[in-house]
């Protein structure tokens, strides 16, 4: 898929357990800023589009590495795939090369006020192709 987003993470003292690693609740908001940097994007490339948001039904996450305070870390999301209604996205928190933590997320496009999914727009896949 042709965007991919790179945010940088800004480690918080509560991220921490009494090990001293990032624990697993904190890397779900890691990968949280991932996706709204992907949507800010997205609502950015196609304005019209501002209204519909994403909502996720699905999500795996494997954590292959620890992460330790002080750690300079990213967390990397894309567009893996792309449904009818839905978006997979593969993201990963990385030190440097190394992969820390990986996790697939399924977010349905998702209109609220008649409260249903709905197609993912066009001008997204433009984009994602």
């Amino acid at each position: 898929m042709a965007l991919r987003i790179t945010t940088p993470i800004q480690m918080r003292f509560a991220d921490i357990d009494s090990f001293g690693h990032v624990n697993n609740i904190a890397q779900q908001a890691y990968f949280d800023l991932g996706k709204t940097a992907l949507y800010q994007e997205l609502w950015r490339l196609t304005s019209e589009l501002r209204r519909i948001p994403a909502i996720i039904v699905s999500l795996q996450t494997d954590f292959m590495e620890q992460i330790l305070y002080g750690d300079d870390i990213v967390v990397v999301t894309e567009v893996e795939s792309i449904g009818t209604k839905s978006l997979t996205l593969c993201q990963c928190i990385m030190r440097g090369e190394q992969l820390c933590t990986r996790s697939r997320t399924v977010m349905v496009c998702y209109d609220s006020e008649q409260r249903q999914s709905v197609e993912v727009p066009d001008a997204w896949r433009e984009i994602l192709k």
